[in-house]
């Protein structure tokens, strides 16, 4: 499995990104997948994740009306874009396979290079 991460940067407060995750090694069409993010000095943070055909969307309440994510079966691609961005949002981001137990979403993948996000004045 590889999953390879792009599209961060340094962006002012309401400014936006779009991330792109691109998968191979695995029949990405198949699985659900979603972003994750890690910022400083705090736990890793489901983001939302998107069901494989894009049925379903599930988003954290933090980035709810403000992150969208997309997914391109045909490039086993994954996108997040990402509006009014916070300094909140600065964290390292993730793309992962993720599956569904104890009532929430989880990663399934890790150690990915994930891509910087900064959001600052």
């Amino acid at each position: 499995v590889q999953l390879a991460e792009s599209g961060g940067g340094l962006v002012l407060p309401g400014g936006s990104l779009t991330l792109t995750c691109t998968a191979s090694g695995f029949p990405f069409s198949a699985y659900a997948m979603g972003w994750y993010r890690q910022g400083p000095g705090k736990e890793r943070d489901m983001v939302a994740t998107l069901t494989f055909a894009a049925r379903t969307t599930y988003y954290a309440d933090s980035v709810k009306g403000r992150f969208t994510i997309s997914r391109d079966d045909a490039k086993n691609a994954l996108y997040l874009q990402m509006n009014n961005l916070k300094p909140e949002d600065t964290a390292v981001y993730y793309c992962s396979r993720v599956t569904w137990y104890s009532g929430t979403w989880h990663p399934v993948d890790s150690g990915g290079q994930g891509t910087q996000v900064t959001v600052d004045s």
